[in-house]
């Protein structure tokens, strides 16, 4: 039996995210991927501004004139979440914490994909796959995904991207577009994401927490690793803390931005407390150019 208060918050996220999509992004996934190839549709005959390169020559030499061949894209696609769920995730300052921030993208994400008729799979991870739900479409699919990402209680506490890449290159064999969402607090996963790249199409949405880069100065506070529990008292209000603080913030970033860089993988960055889904439109309108030019 499913708590009422838990569908509650699934369909209101369902909502929020179903206005969003036909508000903000309408039309801008769509334009953004590619459909898995071309199928032939039919000839007809050459017009003024037509590629010749599609001129059909066998039709044209048998009917005296030229015919071209027209295609249309094959447009059914499979989306694949691959949604870090580990306890640095239950973390914010904001009004809100950063799992919650990753529902309400991947519901977005998700609605996005069932309107263009695509296919939608989850998988869940923290140093250990949580969960595994196979591509499907619908809206009842949808609001699985949700649920599954509100209800999910995580065995592991750490992040190991790797593991979940490598359990991603086992269960789904056909190309995807596969969105990464974590906050990439992990090491040594450059080589598991290359490989995944080469068959799927990966995007990495790079979530972020404000005091996670600036620590605010409000004096003496214990600090604990959510992933290893390790716990500690530092001085906030010490410059030396804080412009320490924010070079280790500095650096995990650059690591970040280097692998993915060298993976030639997409990032989108997106912070707790901030509207989302200018950040998604941007990076679809990206998409879009890069496909037209």
């Amino acid at each position: 039996m499913i708590p009422q208060d838990l569908l509650k918050k699934v369909r209101r996220i369902e909502l929020r995210t179903s206005r969003l999509v036909d508000d903000v992004l309408a039309g801008s996934y769509h334009s953004a991927f590619k459909g898995r190839g071309m199928e032939f549709e039919e000839v007809r005959q050459y017009q003024i501004g037509d590629d010749v390169r599609s001129i059909d020559w066998n039709v044209s030499a048998r009917f005296g004139e030229p015919f071209v061949k027209l295609y249309r894209e094959e447009r059914e696609l499979t989306v694949m979440l691959v949604v870090d769920v580990s306890a640095s995730q239950h973390f914010g300052t904001h009004e809100q914490f950063k799992d919650e921030l990753v529902a309400e993208i991947c519901a977005t994400l998700s609605v996005s994909a069932i309107r263009n008729n695509d296919k939608v799979g989850l998988i869940c991870f923290t140093d250990r796959i949580e969960t595994y739900i196979p591509p499907r479409k619908g809206s009842k699919h949808v609001l699985r995904v949700i649920r599954e990402l509100l209800a999910l209680k995580p065995e592991g506490r750490g992040t190991d991207l790797g593991e979940a890449l490598e359990f991603l290159g086992k269960i789904q064999k056909k190309r995807s577009i596969v969105f990464l969402v974590s906050d990439m607090q992990d090491r040594n996963w450059q080589r598991q994401l290359q490989i995944a790249n080469r068959r799927h199409d990966v995007v990495a949405v790079n979530i972020e927490d404000a005091a996670e880069s600036t620590l605010p100065n409000v004096g003496l506070i214990r600090i604990e690793d959510p992933e290893n529990g390790a716990t500690r008292v530092i001085d906030s209000s010490s410059k030396r803390v804080r412009k320490a603080w924010k070079q280790l913030a500095t650096e995990r970033n650059i690591a970040v931005e280097q692998t993915l860089r060298r993976c030639k993988v997409d990032q989108i960055k997106i912070k707790t407390g901030e509207p989302f889904t200018g950040a998604l439109r941007q990076f679809f309108r990206r998409r879009e150019g890069r496909r037209t030019a």
